[in-house]
């Protein structure tokens, strides 16, 4: 009989062990689930800012002289009137920022003078903060 009582308990244990796991399971499940869809209001304003922050850019001219001048211009969505914008240039496979910047106006444009050197198509951008426009070539000849 010790032995019978004593398979039952542990017949029982086990049952309601594993209950009580599939439970906690079920229960943090649940909590992971509601701990992934509930994001905090800042990390959204930042995606919402993200996803509407925009730049565009357009040299004058697509071939120059080295050290010739020329502007690049456009508009900016998203980034506040006095927002600095600087251009990269694309050196060795790395996006380096050039000491070429200009203000964002009130209506969202800027324009800024750029003198470049390296001979050869340029890969450039214009950038503010993570936001970056398009790529543009200008070739030094």
């Amino acid at each position: 009989m010790i032995s019978k009582r004593r398979s039952l308990r542990t017949a029982l244990i086990g049952t309601l062990g594993a209950a009580s796991l599939a439970l906690a399971l079920a229960g943090t499940a649940t909590a992971a689930t509601a701990a992934t869809h509930t994001a905090s209001p800042v990390a959204s304003a930042q995606k919402d800012q993200a996803a509407r922050a925009g730049i565009t850019a357009t040299p004058s001219t697509t071939s120059v002289r080295a050290w010739q001048l020329f502007r690049v211009t456009g508009k900016t969505t998203g980034i506040k009137a006095g927002g600095k914008v600087t251009l990269q240039q694309k050196q060795h496979g790395t996006w380096v920022s050039l000491p070429a910047s200009a203000p964002v106006s009130r209506g969202g444009s800027y324009s800024l003078g750029v003198k470049l050197g390296l001979k050869g198509k340029n890969d450039l951008r214009i950038v503010n903060g993570t936001t970056a426009s398009p790529v543009f070539d200008v070739t030094v000849r």
